[in-house]
């Protein structure tokens, strides 16, 4: 999404551009993710307590947040850094910054559907966040009251209010609140279709072709070496989610990242389902798509691997009936879930900028779980860096280097 994007509005501005993948565009993270368009997570991940928390669930198979032990420099490194972004103060600076970011990319998906350049299911109906305890309650309340004092549009519901919003679907709980700034998409359906815009538009998309190298001369890269073919180059972006840091060590650079694995099941049957929601207890998310249901969370920092972990798959499958008593996850749906690498940066914010030695290189990865969120932002940022025009945004608190004090 964040490459794709970003090809979107560099082909506007009238760009000639090349997007190269190792894959088929056709799978991961921008494919399975909830779809949500969340001007509501204003929080990062990197918050206090989330290390503590964190600890008592390793011991949990089933836990929604899951660090997998290991002995590894650059995940010691990224665990201290992320201990040390997760404070108030740090939080309190990084709040108006993802506000100002996912609202700036709400609008632009907006601007994209208007257009009627790509046709795409684009719904904006809020958000449920739901709860069924009084210690989840308190805790959604608290947020609720931060985003209101932001000026988001809340509403604190109880049982009979969530019953009122969504009279068909959800059950049994305590309460919810309800942020009216979010949208929800089906995310494998805009891919396809902004695949195909950019390609009308001639855009070249190389699939199946990995990135081996790059050619540098006089402190540019001249050219990006692949397993098929070179190519020439005035400007390049690297936009390689959790695979960057890999990528980037060719250059020279380090920027600390982890993969943070998510899984989904899709659930064909009819739901009732109408407004996405978080299960506040399990941190699993739920959109209702393009003909099924999607319930989807976890994150389990791990190396990049193919690996499933059925515990954490059978914890959301367990989870949903809790919260929607006519969705009966079958043994088939949970052998056939899928999953997406998200990559994480220490303190929450994506990195967005030119490294100091190469002149001709932009680097963003690191949106943790709002890439799809933020996937357009992203890509007119970086066009805008492109084209020398003022960033719509402040790229400081994007900055490549920021960790390397």
């Amino acid at each position: 999404i964040i490459g794709l994007s970003t090809a979107y509005y560099l082909q506007k501005e009238g760009y000639e551009v090349s997007v190269v993948d190792k894959g088929g565009i056709d799978s991961g993270a921008s494919f399975v993710n909830a779809g949500f368009v969340s001007p509501s997570h204003f929080i990062p991940l990197a918050a206090p307590g989330v290390i503590g928390q964190g600890l008592k669930w390793m011991l949990d198979k089933k836990s929604p947040f899951y660090i997998h032990p290991r002995f590894d420099a650059d995940l010691l490194k990224w665990v201290l850094l992320f201990k040390k972004a997760s404070t108030k103060d740090q939080v309190l600076k990084s709040i108006p910054v993802l506000k100002d970011y996912t609202l700036m990319s709400r609008e632009l998906f907006e601007e994209m559907k208007s257009s009627g350049e790509i046709h795409f299911n684009y719904d904006h109906n809020g958000i449920l966040m739901l709860y069924k305890t009084g210690k989840a309650e308190e805790k959604e309340v608290k947020l609720g009251k931060q985003a209101e004092d932001l000026g988001y549009e809340v509403e604190y519901l109880d049982a009979k209010g969530v019953e009122l919003k969504e009279p068909t679907a959800v059950h049994d709980v305590l309460g919810g609140v309800y942020y009216a700034s979010d949208a929800h998409m089906t995310p494998g359906d805009f891919m396809r279709q902004l695949q195909e815009f950019l390609l009308e538009k001639g855009v070249r998309i190389i699939k199946d072709t990995a990135v081996t190298g790059f050619e540098i001369k006089s402190g540019k890269l001249a050219s990006v070496k692949t397993d098929h073919v070179d190519i020439k180059t005035d400007e390049v972006i690297v936009t390689a989610g959790v695979w960057t840091s890999k990528l980037v060590k060719q250059l020279g650079l380090k920027i600390p990242l982890q993969a943070g694995k998510g899984y989904h099941i899709d659930y064909r049957k009819p739901t009732g389902i109408t407004i996405p929601s978080i299960l506040s207890e399990t941190k699993i998310g739920v959109t209702p798509m393009n003909g099924f249901t999607r319930f989807a969370g976890t994150m389990e920092i791990d190396r990049i691997n193919n690996s499933v972990s059925r515990n954490r798959v059978q914890a959301i499958a367990d989870a949903a009936p809790l919260y929607y008593p006519e969705v009966n996850i079958r043994p088939e749906d949970v052998r056939t879930a899928g999953f997406g690498l998200r990559p994480l940066t220490p303190d929450g914010l994506p990195y967005i900028g030119r490294p100091d030695n190469l002149k001709n290189v932009v680097i963003s990865a690191g949106h943790a779980m709002l890439g799809w969120t933020l996937g357009p932002a992203t890509g007119k940022l970086i066009t805008e860096m492109i084209s020398g025009k003022k960033t719509s945004l402040d790229l400081q608190p994007f900055s490549l280097d920021r960790f390397s004090g």
